[in-house]
């Protein structure tokens, strides 16, 4: 098993001293943040966007991994592309159609930027089996989208199996993330079923021992 990338969401960081919450997170050799993007439409919760992306990036050279969580991402992607994103992830859920998702999907790639789909826990992987070949990230959100510090959803373990098993199968290339309730518990668990990304937010920026904490999810 190849060793799983740690994924910090700055969503559960200090944003009265970001800079040294990141700096921390570098000296402990994490190399991918996850970039929560909330419009307060798709979910109840408002956050960042285009122009603490554009700070960030030239300043600090982690892999950005951008999460969209709006109701329009075939509007904004390429400002956020422009911005510094190095993974762009967009929800099933907020497309109009299948036809649409694969719109997308071709758009953000022609900007030579990697592209992600995520689902809700209530939606199935069926939903998305036919783009699989064509992503490079699928995000299996492991709490309901919105929120940081919330429990874990079961069923998400069934789920990264699935992609684990279509991936293995097809020989697709598709990185496999989870997103929610990550922790010494339930990440290796996902790790285990196959995932390749652990995002994790609170357990992460609130530790006191950073080193060691980060190696409770990936070893």
């Amino acid at each position: 098993m190849s060793k799983v990338i740690i994924s910090p969401s700055i969503l559960a960081a200090n944003f009265n001293d970001l800079d040294n919450d990141l700096l921390r997170m570098q000296k402990a050799g994490i190399d991918f943040i996850h970039f929560d993007v909330m419009d307060g439409k798709f979910v109840n919760n408002t956050t960042f966007g285009v122009p603490l992306l554009k700070e960030l990036a030239p300043k600090f050279g982690f892999t950005y991994d951008v999460h969209l969580m709006v109701v329009n991402p075939q509007e904004v992607y390429k400002d956020f592309i422009n911005a510094g994103a190095n993974y762009l992830t967009f929800h099933y859920e907020a497309m109009s159609s299948d036809e649409a998702v694969e719109e997308l999907i071709n758009l953000i790639k022609k900007e030579n930027c990697k592209v992600g789909l995520s689902i809700k826990p209530g939606t199935d992987v069926s939903k998305i089996e036919k783009f699989l070949d064509k992503l490079d990230l699928v995000l299996v959100m492991s709490v309901e989208p919105g929120f940081g510090g919330q429990a874990f959803i079961e069923s998400s373990i069934e789920k990264i199996s699935t992609l684990s098993s279509y991936k293995n199968n097809k020989n697709f290339a598709y990185l496999i993330s989870v997103d929610g309730g990550i922790n010494p518990k339930t990440g290796p668990r996902a790790r285990n079923a196959g995932a390749d990304i652990l995002v994790s937010g609170t357990y992460l920026f609130k530790s006191m021992s950073l080193v060691e904490d980060i190696s409770k999810l990936s070893n």
